[in-house]
């Protein structure tokens, strides 16, 4: 072995080391199938998903597998059929999320300007111009309507992830089977539950914070499941460490444990907003949408990202699809700009 081999040897990743013959057989592995399903695809007048699915696929996987037959043996071949499917896969979502992505720009870029973002809809019709308008009022609801679900849900919901790892009480099996129950409701129905139990028996008026609400049911379960599992990987020598020098149990979970799992609950709040951000169902039912600005959740109708689009998506002008996929932009960009938030404050050490 050269001085480089050994280098890079460990033995953590003895893969790094392979023959000369062992690369020809990886490229030729990775190069012919691709080849061959160019050519029966231009042959045979096959769509693009279908040369990969029933052509490139089988032949990839058939041809991973005889390399590793040739290479390493019979232990290989299932390792070469998992790594081909995991790529495979990673590359189609990647492809699929890709397009999508280039699909809001290209539609939704031209119903985005400087004064769309602070513009209301007040007097904007399915034929008026671009110029006019805007979709400011949707971007000032949606924060206000999930800014209150994610100020009630995130604490209470990481005060029962906490009760179910940190406490040895029995309610813990009721509060967890109760927890991953409610993952699997159904938006509608929350908002559904919310117009029978606050707005028919006539407690609240109608107004955003009933949207509010029915958000906050569907994202109190994503946090408290996700806080769980974040708070179970910090390793139990913490606590014990922790406990061992005398400290009380609040105090350890709060200057060591919670410290180590702080990236984590934040990430868990970052999911648990996503979660609810583009939620539709429950905000036609429980908020009507309004064209005009309106920051009060307690009174009024109120518009939001999810029901702006919704609007705009009724009528069949070309102007108004283009500004719903405006708003369907914006909402990507929002989404994106809370996720870049979020690592970088779970990154940051104060």
């Amino acid at each position: 072995m050269t001085t480089e081999t050994l280098r890079l040897v460990t033995p953590e990743t003895p893969w790094r080391v392979r023959s000369k013959s062992q690369l020809v057989y990886i490229f030729i592995a990775s190069t012919l199938p691709a080849a061959l399903t160019f050519l029966i695809a231009d042959q045979m007048k096959l769509a693009g998903l279908i040369a990969l699915t029933i052509v490139f696929l089988p032949l990839q996987l058939l041809a991973a597998s005889l390399a590793a037959l040739i290479t390493v043996g019979k232990r290989g071949i299932l390792d070469a059929i998992l790594t081909v499917s995991v790529l495979f896969l990673m590359l189609t979502m990647g492809f699929l999320l890709g397009s999508v992505a280039l699909s809001l720009v290209q539609k939704g870029f031209k119903a985005l300007s400087f004064h769309a973002i602070y513009q209301n809809s007040f007097y904007v019709t399915s034929v008026t111009s671009l110029e006019y308008g805007g979709l400011g009022h949707a971007l000032v609801g949606t924060l206000v309507i999930v800014g209150i679900a994610v100020i009630f849900a995130v604490p209470i919901g990481i005060a029962v992830g906490v009760f179910l790892t940190e406490t040895q009480s029995r309610m813990r099996g009721s509060v967890r089977f109760l927890s991953q129950a409610m993952t699997g409701l159904p938006s509608i129905v929350s908002g559904l539950f919310v117009f029978a139990f606050l707005y028919l028996t006539g407690w609240v008026q109608r107004s955003a914070i009933l949207g509010s609400v029915a958000l906050f049911l569907l994202m109190l379960p994503t946090i408290i499941r996700l806080s769980e599992e974040v708070l179970k990987l910090v390793p139990q020598e913490l606590r014990y460490a922790a406990l061992a020098l005398g400290a009380p149990r609040h105090k350890a979970f709060f200057q060591v444990i919670f410290p180590a799992a702080r990236s984590g609950i934040i990430t868990t709040c970052l999911l648990g907003t996503a979660r609810v951000i583009g939620e539709t169902a429950p905000l036609i039912v429980l908020v009507t949408y309004l064209p005009s600005t309106n920051f009060n959740p307690l009174s009024g109708d109120m518009a939001s990202m999810p029901t702006y689009i919704y609007s705009w998506l009724k009528f069949s002008t070309d102007l108004a699809n283009q500004r719903a996929w405006g708003g369907a932009l914006a909402l990507m960009i929002l989404v994106g700009v809370l996720f870049t938030l979020a690592r970088f404050f779970g990154r940051k050490r104060f």
